[in-house]
């Protein structure tokens, strides 16, 4: 059946990544006119969830953050599980350079976040934001590149964000768990022990487990640990098979990635990015907080995933991917300097002053756009695939 042409727009690997662009580039817009205050006013209203005044009431960017953004770690929690089972993550031996890529492509940019914030002790706590990868907007910009980038370093890109994503998740639980409340953290066992209960019997019917991670969603917000660590917890306990052989994981992936990539995200962007440029001047820039953001994702990424990337494969650890070269994988790690939406999530946990907030979605977005230019420039110069066949396993004797 011939796909309309709105069909092939949403099933084109780039299409989330420029609808990203677009709402973060409409949220500056907004928050440099005259519907700055419209904008701030809506961002800011507080919405409450009340039931005999006993609830939620929070301004609606912590309900986008909170509660939207845990549908997003819902969605990577299936990919995560799926990939681990049965896909890129379930051989040890494939992971290991990606794996090790993704460590360094984690540390660098903090410790270089860190070197320039050392005099500015208030600033320390976002050491974690120029560490993250969006995977919409990587794998879209090397969409863009088409055929000059091999199948195998979109394996090789997809991976490494994955696993990204695996440690942003980490560093959330670890480090931006507020006053935690052991009771409500009990309550949240209840719905968990039986949500790992219908999985490991094979239910078919997925929505007594969803209704119950809604549960779990509420505890974990009221213990003070991160809500959206109880998303990836739900999608850990949708069996990957049900006891009728269908995969319930798989339905809802597929069902419910068009509705993060195409309005879930976009939403969070235009709520997190609208940087307000007013009375600025490109020294703003070179404050410690933006700087230290934007030199983690441009200068620390690169070090990080290119220098581990290139060390394994100069000694022998692991192979470079098939097809490329050492300028493909520079390519990449320039790619994985574009943190965007994780980037801009974690700094939302790190700081709650406006001023300061404005300058990590400046840092981020400053970090970001120039990593995403130098790593399609990177890989339009870096050429057409190596042609060579790939090695064939010897013969058995």
């Amino acid at each position: 059946m011939k796909k309309t042409p709105i069909e092939r727009l949403f099933q084109h690997e780039a299409s989330g990544g420029v609808l990203l662009m677009a709402a973060a580039l409409l949220a500056m817009i907004v928050a440099n006119s005259g519907l700055s205050p419209f904008y701030e006013s809506i961002l800011n209203a507080e919405v409450s969830l009340l039931w005999n005044g006993e609830g939620l009431q929070k301004p609606l960017i912590l309900w986008i953050n909170d509660g939207l953004m845990a549908i997003f770690f819902f969605l990577i929690g299936l990919e995560l599980k799926a990939e681990m089972l049965e896909g890129k993550l379930k051989n040890p031996r494939d992971v290991m350079l990606p794996g090790l890529a993704a460590v360094g492509g984690m540390a660098l940019p903090a410790l270089v976040y860190v070197f320039f914030n050392l005099d500015s002790p208030e600033n320390l706590s976002g050491w974690a934001i120029p560490a993250a990868t969006d995977i919409a907007f990587a794998l879209g910009i090397l969409a863009l590149v088409g055929s000059r980038a091999p199948t195998s370093l979109k394996v090789f890109l997809l991976t490494l964000a994955i696993l990204d994503d695996l440690g942003a998740i980490l560093i959330i639980a670890l480090f931006y768990t507020a006053e935690l409340k052991v009771d409500y953290l009990f309550l949240a066992l209840v719905p968990l022990a039986i949500m790992v209960f219908r999985a490991m019997t094979g239910a078919h019917r997925m929505a007594p487990t969803l209704i119950l991670g809604a549960v779990m969603w509420y505890f974990v917000l009221k213990s003070g640990v991160h809500a959206t660590l109880a998303g990836v917890i739900t999608a850990f306990c949708i069996p990957l098979v049900d006891r009728w052989g269908k995969s319930p994981l798989h339905a809802i992936e597929h069902g419910l990635s068009p509705y993060v990539n195409f309005f879930i995200l976009p939403v969070f962007a235009f709520a997190n990015a609208g940087v307000v440029l007013s009375g600025m001047s490109i020294g703003d820039v070179l404050r410690p907080l933006p700087l230290g953001i934007a030199a983690g994702l441009l200068i620390g990424k690169q070090v990080g995933v290119f220098g581990v990337t290139m060390l394994l494969i100069r000694t022998g650890l692991a192979r470079m991917p098939h097809g490329a070269t050492a300028m493909h994988i520079y390519g990449v790690a320039c790619l994985a300097g574009v943190g965007f939406t994780m980037s801009l999530f974690i700094g939302s946990l790190s700081f709650s002053d406006p001023a300061m907030t404005n300058d990590v979605r400046l840092g981020v977005l400053t970090g970001s756009i120039l990593s995403g230019i130098l790593g399609y420039v990177a890989l339009m110069l870096a050429g057409r695939p190596v042609e060579d066949e790939e090695p064939q396993p010897a013969p058995a004797e």
